[in-house]
Parts: C-alpha cells; structure tokens; sequence
C-alpha cells in the first residue's frame, strides 16, 4: 500500500507544497502548510487523499475476499476438522444444577446437528494438583543429582584409565528427609522412592476422578464441526448471564483453568475493575511518558553541569533531542502489555487466546493516545494553547504551522522502529542470550539444554498493534507531509523481508494459534487509522477556511468522503465479518456433499476454468493451471496488485503449465496440502500430528471417551502416573547399575531414558536436538515395563 501511496503522494502533492507562496523553510516547506487558505491548490489534497483512501479500502476488501475463503477452508481441512478440539466448545458460568446432570446439559446441546458425542465436566482437585507439583519437582532434582552424578562417574573412570588405577565410584549424594532437621539418606533412593508413592497416588485419583469438585464450565463434543459452530452463535439459557460464553477450537494447553469456576456476575465485575484501571493506567503512563520525554529535552538537560558541552553542538542537540525521548517511549511501551496481560487475565478471560485478541485493540488504542495523541502531537499541542492565550481566534490559523511541524517527530517514531526495531526483531536478543546463557548458567540436564533450544513463538497481541500505529502514523500525514510515506514504506519493506525469514525459520507455532483471527483486527485498526486521518483532513479544511463557496466545497468535499469510507465500512462488517469466526452453513455443506474439496486450495480468483482451457488441452491440466493460478494469487497478491500478476500470467503462461502426471506432486511441494478423503483413520492423523510436532490436544474423533476426557482436563487430571527421567548415560557400570536400582525404588513408575544424550570429553552435557523424546517416553506402567523389556542391553 505505502509503495504506491509514497509514489503518487510525492510525485504529485510535494511540488505543489514546495512551491507554496507561505514562505516557509525546511520541512515545512515540504508539507501542506505552505499553501496559502486560498490556494486552488489544496484541490489536489483533497483528491489525492480520496484516491488513497478508496486505495486503501480496496486492498482491504481484495484482502478479505481471499482471507476469507483461506479461513474456511482452514476449519474445514481434514487436518484440522477431524480433530476433538475442533469439534468442541468450552461453555462457562454453567449453573450448579447443569454441572451435576450431564445427561441434561447433553439434552441442551443434542438438538444441535449431528448431537452431541460426549460432555466433559471441568472439574478440579487441589490435594492432586499438589501431589502432582511434588512430583514433578522431586523428579526435576532426581533428573539433574543423576546427570551431576553421571558426569563425576566419567572423570573418575578416565582419569583411572589414564592413570592405570582402578576405578572408585564416588558416594551418592544425600538429602535430609524432612525439612532442616530431617535425617539424612541416600538421595537417590529416598527421590525415587517418594516419586513412586506420588506416581501411585495420581494412579488411583484417575479412578475416582469422577468424585472431584466439579468447576462452573464444561467441554462439549459434537460428532459434527458444524454443530460447535452454531452452538458459539446460539442463546443457550433464558438466564441473565448464564452459558453466555461459548469457545470453540479448545486447546487444553491454551485454556486457563483458574479462571473456569468464576462466578459470572464477578466475571462482569472484575471486567468493570479492569477497565477503569485500564483508564487510569492510561493517564498514569500519559504523565509518565509527558515527564521522562521531557526530562531529556536537551533544553532542560543543557543546564546542568553535565551536559553543558551539548550547548553549541548542533548536531549533538539534534540527535539528543530526536532519538532519546524515542527510545525513552519505546522502552516504556515494552512494559506496558505485561500489565494489560495481568489485568485481561483477572477479568476471568478462559483461554490464552482470548487474552491476545483482546490485547490486540487493548494495546492498539493505548499507543494511538499515548504514542500518537500526546507523545508527538503534545509539543504541537502546548504551542497552540501557549500563542492562543487571550487570542482563541488565533487557534485555526496555529493549526495550519503547528500540525505540520510534529511531522518531525513522526519520522523520528517511523524511522527508530524501522531500524533498531528491525534489528531487533531479526537479532532476537533475549533468546539469543538465553540459547548461549542458559547452558551455561542453569542448563544442567539434557532436559534443560532440550528446552533452550526451543524456538520462539511469535506475539502477535504486541507486534500487530505497533505496524498498526505506523500505518496510522504514515496514513494520517499522507497528505500533510508526503516526505513521511517514503520512510513508511521502507519500515514495512524491511519488517516484510525479516517476517518472511522469521516464519520460515525462527517462530514455532504448530501447539496451537489464533486461527487467523488476528487479521480482522488488524483491518478494523487500519480503519480506525483511515477515520482518525480523514479526521486530520477535515480539520486542515477548517483550519484554512475562509469565507468563500471555495473553501465551503472542500469541507463539503470531506465530508463526503468520510460518508464514502463509512458506507465501504459498512460494507466489509455486513459481507465479510459475519463469515470469518464461525463456519458457514453453506460451507459445510459443500463440504459434506463433495468431501475432497476440504483439502484443495481455495478459488481465491472467483472464476472457473478459462474456456481456451478447456477446449485446446486436457482436463487434467486445465485444472491444474486454475489451481496454481489460485496458488499465485494466495502467495504473492498482498505484495504485487492484481493486474501486474494477471499481466505476469499472461506474459509467463509456462507458469501455469505442468505436467499432468506430477502436478499434485508439484502442489505439495509448494505449501498446499494434498487433496485427501474426508474421513481420517487415527494412525493417518496419528502420523501426522507426530511429524507437525503435536501433542495430546491435537487429538482425533476416533479417541475413546475415558481418554478424551483425561486429556481434555486439568494439568493435575492429565499428569501422567509415570516419571520419564533423561540422563546422560556414564562409562561407568557401575552407573548404569545405579540406574536400575533408581528404577526398582520406583517400584515401575520411573523410566530412566539414556539416548538422544551423552557427556563430551571435556564434561559437558550434550544432548541431540534431533533426538524426539516423545518416542521414547512411558505413558503408564504397562509402558514402563515395556520399554525396560524391550531396550538394548
């Protein structure tokens, strides 16, 4: 968008800005308040935004129109529709009486298509969740004395066979059974046998796991995706707010389990609190922000005694005065969403995700206030109030000078966040540091160093806002000072090019995600940014204003064009909107009548075949240039305009052109799954889930009932009755002696695995990042015994 808006804009408005008859020097000279009020010129403004802001909402509209049939055929993928948590939804502040009858809250939903398949009660135990933390920190202390011992085992033994003396083994370590005062045994005994007595304990809760105090919320399965669809958009009781909440797309990794047994009328409350502590935080870090930006004004800092060699240093003061408060504002809005997380989590949101869609507008107005409004414009701001002063006629002619002098600070903002921002998104300092710091400080075992290589997650509630605020930053100064889209474009240039090789090779998301629900966020910002720059528009026109049908008709003028981006407003939330949550209808039903069409790649292009096609070659092929025809146009039609890629297509048909023998091969090469049938066995979904990285949430329909319900519950309910230990393996018998016996006192609830991790030469714990531990892990005891019986001698 901005490549072609920095094009027009400063092609066309910056020669008639630069030969203004106001007079004016520097950048000003470059923007609109070197035109005089009179000033035909202004015409072009007018018209040069118009054509920006139809620009703008027919990239929109295009955009939606493929994001759209993207998101369906998403939710309708065997991949994603054959698993459980695509088939259910999470209802809370569900009534005691309901919680207690699952039969009746089953009757509720089984009017739905398809009914219901099973309901599962959350349900909580506070006793187990403890036994379960026990657990696990009693095995991560026995996994890391193991690999301490491990380690000392192969020094001594080399330094035996160095020296010619037999090996000693050195003493276990001990740890006091009760507290300070406890006596003290033999550590890897007394671990090992407390991990049994907790591991028996979660055994037998998962028999009477039925018998725990059941939470206000409930997980529904329906045998058909569409049925959870319709139970999201339904009125479930007559009751004020009663089942008002409906989640689909249930991860039990992404749910908040604290938060289901919230009373709803706290809930509403708690989202009262929460929002005008979100209001007054906003006025708190205005201030905040207003002090420490001018704090390091360098007229206020080139007083004290420190600073006085800024004085008479032009280009000192400039930079001091450009970047510093920058950076300053820039370090603080990176502490800001941690907040805004703390205070979405206490409103009693039920998922992760949630959180971050709601974070994503949260955040979004917080740096347009306190960024945009009061940060750049609040030095415009004091200008005008201070010359006002005993003159408000004086106001619309410092409207005129002042609003175009914070396009300096505007280029500061753009161009600090495309520099060091960009160099910071593809450095990715913190992990960096972690991935070097973490072996070396507290990695200790292959676990531990396992983990530290785990690749990032991108945040999406954090980085959309930010790309949102500069398209309102660029967007908002189109036409008031063009020089701004020039620096704009690049920023989304450079941020492009680093996102493209963050996907690809950084960012991990394939445990769950947003489904796509961020963008509709981020269009409703960008029209927020259209409405606050027509707003911009408006008031210049007022500013200018003289008594004339001149400068009457350019008001008139935007006005109008504010009721154009209203009606294309009102367009987008009546066509597209309604169709990006939830499955349509109809989309279902295409699919449940032609099943294959679930794995194909959707028409983006919104024709068919093309008749040449279909007369001069084969069927086959036809449909094969359509596919990649649409496979052109989902990969490069947010980067190049329609027409250049349909000239592109016209002027390259080989393109198009493939064998018919290898183009479903070519296809999946390519990104696009393959076309498979719509029923899935489980080993099919199984394999894949294995080879994308997934876990127990991605699991399939064909799962029984008893283990859906285990693993679609609390991490205390989930918690396996096993411990799988990773240790390096010493070349010492006698410690692999040791790890028998850590086995036996674990009387078959401890599985020590050895592969995938060894000591170097030189003492230092390694582990294969290569190496898949899933594999290798015990589910129960029966797996237990069954991996101790069948792993090489």
């Amino acid at each position: 968008m901005f490549s072609v808006i920095a094009i027009v804009t400063c092609a066309a408005l910056l020669p008639i800005n630069i030969l203004g008859t106001n007079g004016l020097r520097g950048l000003l000279q470059l923007s609109i308040g070197n035109l005089s009020p009179d000033s035909y010129l202004i015409w072009v403004h007018i018209g040069i935004f118009a054509l920006l802001v139809c620009w703008v909402m027919w990239s929109i509209v295009g955009e939606l129109r493929v994001y759209t049939q993207l998101r369906m055929w998403w939710l309708t993928n065997p991949e994603n529709s054959s698993r459980a948590n695509a088939n259910m939804v999470l209802v809370t502040s569900v009534p005691d009486k309901l919680v207690k009858d699952e039969q009746r809250l089953a009757d509720i939903f089984d009017v739905l298509p398809g009914g219901v398949r099973q309901v599962i009660v959350s349900r909580q135990s506070r006793e187990l969740a403890a036994i379960v933390a026990k657990r696990d920190r009693l095995a991560g202390r026995l996994e890391q004395l193991l690999t301490a011992y491990a380690v000392k085992c192969t020094a001594l033994s080399d330094q035996a066979q160095a020296a010619g003396s037999s090996y000693v083994a050195p003493q276990h370590p001990t740890v006091r059974t009760h507290g300070v005062w406890g006596k003290r045994v033999d550590a890897f005994e007394y671990l090992a046998s407390e991990i049994a007595m907790c591991n028996h304990y979660i055994a037998q809760s998962a028999k009477t796991r039925h018998e725990y105090k059941p939470q206000s919320s409930a997980l529904i399965l329906f045998n058909q995706q569409i049925a959870a669809h319709l139970a999201a958009q339904a009125v479930i009781d007559y009751k004020p707010l009663s089942m008002g909440r409906v989640t689909t797309n249930v991860d039990p990794h992404d749910v908040i389990w604290t938060n289901l047994d919230m009373n709803p009328w706290s809930r509403r409350i708690r989202g009262y609190l929460s929002f005008l502590v979100t209001v007054a935080l906003t006025v708190v870090w205005t201030l905040l922000t207003a002090f420490l930006t001018g704090l390091v004004q360098i007229k206020n800092l080139a007083v004290l005694d420190e600073f006085k060699w800024l004085q008479g240093n032009n280009l000192a003061m400039e930079l001091f005065s450009g970047i510093v408060p920058s950076a300053i504002l820039a370090l603080l809005m990176t502490l800001l969403p941690s907040v805004l997380r703390l205070l979405l989590r206490l409103e009693g949101a039920a998922t992760r995700s949630e959180i971050d869609l709601r974070l994503l507008h949260r955040y979004y107005f917080f740096q347009v206030w306190n960024v945009y409004l009061v940060t750049i414009f609040s030095s415009s701001i004091v200008a005008i109030t201070a010359n006002s002063i005993g003159n408000p006629g004086k106001i619309i002619e410092l409207i005129q000078t002042q609003v175009p002098l914070s396009a300096t600070n505007v280029l500061t903002y753009v161009l600090l966040l495309a520099f060091i921002g960009a160099a910071k998104e593809i450095l990715q300092g913190v992990p960096l540091a972690l991935r070097y710091l973490v072996p070396i400080l507290f990695a200790r075992t292959p676990r531990a160093l396992y983990r530290a290589e785990t690749p990032s997650r991108f945040d999406w509630a954090t980085h959309i806002p930010t790309h949102s605020l500069v398209f309102l930053m660029g967007f908002s100064y189109s036409f008031i000072a063009p020089i701004v889209n020039i620096f704009v474009a690049i920023y989304f240039g450079l941020f492009y090019l680093i996102y493209r090789y963050q996907f690809l090779y950084v960012y991990n998301d394939q445990r769950w995600s947003l489904g796509g629900l961020s963008f509709p966020k981020a269009v409703k910002q960008m029209l927020v940014a259209v409405y606050i720059s027509e707003s911009y528009l408006l008031l210049m026109m007022v500013a200018k204003f003289q008594v004339s049908v001149n400068a009457i008709m350019r008001v008139v003028v935007v006005l109008g064009v504010v009721a154009g981006t209203l009606g294309a407003h009102w367009y987008i939330d009546d066509v597209y909107m309604p169709a990006i949550k939830y499955l349509p209808l109809k989309k279902a039903a295409d699919v449940e009548r032609t099943p294959h069409l679930a794995g194909e790649i959707p028409n983006v292009v919104g024709n068919e075949l093309d008749p040449s096609d279909k007369h001069l070659e084969e069927p086959l092929v036809a449909e094969q240039r359509h596919r990649r025809r649409n496979w052109v146009y989902i990969m490069y039609g947010s980067v190049v305009p329609g027409f250049l890629l349909r000239l592109a297509l016209w002027t390259f048909p080989g393109v198009l052109r493939e064998k018919a023998a290898d183009a479903q091969s070519r296809l999946s090469e390519e990104g696009a799954l393959p076309v498979v049938p719509r029923q899935l066995t489980t080993e099919t979904i199984g394999d894949t889930a294995n080879r994308l990285g997934m876990r127990d949430s991605r699991l399939t329909l064909g799962e029984d009932a008893a283990e859906l319900s285990r693993l679609f519950a609390c991490p205390a309910i989930r918690a396996k009755p096993v411990c799988n230990l990773w240790v390096p393996l010493s070349n010492s018998v006698l410690f692999a002696r040791l790890l028998w016996e850590v086995e036996y006192y674990g009387q078959g609830t401890i599985l020590v695995i050895t592969q995938g991790a060894q000591i170097s030469p030189r003492g230092k714990v390694c582990a294969d990042m290569d190496f898949s531990l899933n594999h290798m892990e015990a589910a129960d005891k029966e797996g237990v015994a069954h991996a101790q019986r069948t792993r090489p001698m």
